[in-house]
């Protein structure tokens, strides 16, 4: 007897679209959005069978559209695999590479320096970025050498490539972070960098181009 909370032996779900003065009848693999889904987050049907709480065999014939899935297996499948239950429904969007990109050899970024800082501004050819990647020496050695707290629009991630430096944000206590940490932060929250090292520091930047 077939078990309801499963699976019936039906095609693929369809969903009916209005254009116009016409309706159409497109139908949305199921199966193939689960399996999609699944290989994105690199689960093998094992995993995904554990984390649904279905046998990977109902898990196999649903994305090879042998089966179709109840409503009730839809849910599971949703909660099971993070995702929310409208992506099972929606055709996945495909992208046009837009084929950029910008190479930075070593030592030849654009130079960019402050009175506390010396960056070397990274992909400096390209326009419009989404991220703004820098290398930065940091001469500063005093909070004081700020005047005040250095605000932007983004999110930023700083890497120490050498160095020691200490990190002040303006909610959290200040923070030594030494060759090979790294910190991710709001960068519309008051920040600074200086070098605790007896060498000037140097450090990676990225900032969202918000």
């Amino acid at each position: 007897m077939k078990n309801q909370n499963e699976a019936d032996s039906v095609p693929s779900i369809n969903i009916v679209r209005s254009e116009g003065s016409e309706f159409n009848i497109k139908p949305i693999r199921i199966g193939q959005q689960i399996k999609a889904i699944r290989t994105k987050n690199k689960f093998t049907l094992e995993e995904a069978s554990r984390r649904t709480g279905l046998a990977k065999s109902t898990l196999s014939k649903i994305e090879n559209e042998q089966i179709s899935p109840t409503f009730m297996v839809i849910q599971k499948l949703a909660a099971g695999l993070d995702i929310d239950l409208p992506q099972l429904f929606s055709q996945p969007v495909k992208t046009q590479a837009s084929g950029r990109r910008d190479i930075t050899k070593a030592g030849k970024g654009k130079a960019h320096p402050t009175p506390t800082y010396e960056h070397e501004l990274l992909s400096s050819q390209l326009s419009n970025k989404k991220m703004l990647p820098y290398k930065t020496c940091v001469r500063s050695r005093n909070f004081a050498d700020y005047g005040d707290w250095i605000r932007h629009d983004g999110e930023e991630f700083l890497f120490v490539l050498e160095g020691d430096i200490e990190l002040y944000t303006e909610f959290y206590a200040p923070v030594i972070l030494n060759k090979g940490d790294s910190a991710y932060y709001d960068a519309t929250m008051g920040h600074a960098v200086i070098s605790v090292s007896e060498k000037d520091a140097h450090i990676l930047w990225v900032t969202s181009a918000d």
